[in-house]
């Protein structure tokens, strides 16, 4: 079996409004990578993008002093529904139950690809796919969100930032820090990054938006993009 775990931004799937046009090119291009590839199989790990935005803002505007948990909670939901939407698109591929939990004993991975959204506070999706690709044997995850590349910071401050082609765990971890907070934005989240360093993982960010970009990783050719762990 060839496993693949892309985690796939909630940016891009719902950066302001659920991206129809993405999506449906998306679902084109990995049924085309799954009948050229019988032995493939992949799992999606959905982001929360506008709807957990959006739900945790109301939060902290109605009740500034809510405990980062609730907050938490929100974008778990929010995962679960983008997670749905992946799930339904590609029904007949994606037969088995939306996994919650990645540590479940009873999850099912019975069709050619598997969804994932949220588990619970204290870290994001991120960390779920690294667990998933753990339970699974995956040493390889696609981390596609809406940048092409990392930066040594962000571009949108910082004129001098710099776009990485490679890094190491240790560089990269010093980069976004050690902990965890809800809405934080970093290219792989702090507790997901000491996860994969421990299981000797790969990550590949890239900007999912370009489809064919994303389907040359799963090819395994040249591609754009920044590869964590080399």
């Amino acid at each position: 079996m060839k496993l693949t775990v892309l985690s796939v931004g909630g940016s891009i799937i719902s950066p302001d409004h659920v991206d129809c046009s993405f999506l449906s090119s998306f679902r084109e291009m990995i049924i085309s990578y799954l009948e050229r590839e019988p032995e493939a199989k992949l799992i999606f790990v959905a982001g929360g993008g506008a709807p957990a935005r959006v739900y945790q803002s109301a939060l902290r505007s109605i009740c500034p002093d809510a405990p980062a948990e609730l907050q938490d909670w929100l974008g778990i939901k929010a995962t679960h529904l983008n997670g749905m939407l992946l799930r339904s698109i590609f029904h007949g591929l994606a037969e088995d139950a939306l996994v919650t939990d990645p540590f479940d004993p009873e999850i099912s991975f019975t069709g050619r690809i598997l969804v994932a959204g949220g588990w619970k506070p204290g870290f994001s999706t991120d960390t779920d796919a690294v667990y998933l690709a753990r339970r699974f044997g995956g040493k390889t995850i696609v981390n596609l969100s809406n940048i092409r590349k990392v930066y040594t910071a962000d571009p949108k401050k910082d004129p001098n930032a710099k776009p990485i082609d490679t890094i190491s765990w240790p560089d990269f971890r010093a980069m976004v820090g050690y902990e965890w907070n809800p809405g934080l934005n970093a290219p792989f989240d702090p507790i997901a990054s000491g996860l994969a360093e421990e299981s000797g993982m790969k990550v590949i960010a890239a900007d999912g938006r370009d489809i064919r970009n994303t389907e040359a990783i799963l090819m395994g050719l040249p591609f754009e993009g920044t590869v964590i762990g080399a």
